[in-house]
């Protein structure tokens, strides 16, 4: 186990190499424990096609999901970055199209969020809004907002994000993103806060770059709600 200089550490798992937050306090809110696997004893058959295990057909055990598969069905190796693996790990099928997914997600859309954009922000029920740079935080924990003033949010206090748009079709087509209702909590209180992000036209950043943030956060969103499910 080596620690480095930027608060991770290298460990090694039954799964593979892992590079995660010495404090696990810091840890991504979008990340995901490792599964138990299921021990060898209880799975004498792939638990996909129910081939039996013996000398020729050997078992491996999916490093998202734990269960244990023949290597025909856990053959994939797909990036894990929600569980910090440094190469990619073997996925059963099912499993896989998961990651997939999700690594497009961290590949693309967090870099995204940590780049910025710049909103008009309401916050509460005031009227006026503050033009402010909005950000995600290079450990994922924070968001931060910056004008004349700074807000911080932490983001596993989120509760619910909504995205405005406008525009309508009967088909539901032709809407765009305008903006973001965020609602969550501070710590030590109950008090469920909410902020508006408005993009426009008006501010020298290209509006398109705001739409592609909001267009991330929500899907951000998404797997902050997953990971309080699993």
């Amino acid at each position: 186990m080596a620690a480095t200089a930027d608060g991770k550490k290298l460990v090694r798992s039954p799964s593979g190499l892992r590079m995660v937050p010495v404090n696990g306090a810091f840890n991504s809110p979008f990340s995901l424990d490792e599964p138990q696997w299921v021990p060898d004893k209880e799975c004498p058959r792939c638990m996909q096609c129910e081939a039996k295990f013996d000398f020729l057909t050997r078992k491996h055990h999916c490093r998202r999901c734990g269960k244990c598969f023949c290597d025909k069905c856990c053959s994939k190796k797909v990036p894990l970055p929600r569980m910090y693996f440094i190469d990619p790990v073997r996925h059963c099928a099912e499993c896989a199209l998961i990651s997939q997914k999700e690594y497009e997600f961290f590949d693309k859309q967090i870099k995204v969020l940590i780049n910025g954009a710049t909103f008009l922000v309401t916050l509460g029920s005031l009227e006026k809004g503050e033009t402010m740079d909005c950000r995600l935080s290079n450990n994922h924990r924070y968001l931060y907002l910056d004008g004349a003033n700074h807000v911080e949010i932490e983001v596993p206090r989120i509760i619910r994000v909504q995205v405005l748009t406008e525009g309508f079709t009967p088909g539901g087509g032709n809407t765009h993103a305008t903006g973001m209702l965020v609602q969550y909590k501070t710590l030590g209180s109950q008090e469920l806060k909410q902020l508006k992000l408005s993009a426009s036209d008006d501010f020298s950043s290209n509006k398109k770059v705001s739409v592609g943030w909001l267009a991330a956060m929500h899907k951000a969103a998404k797997l902050l709600y997953e990971s309080r499910d699993q």
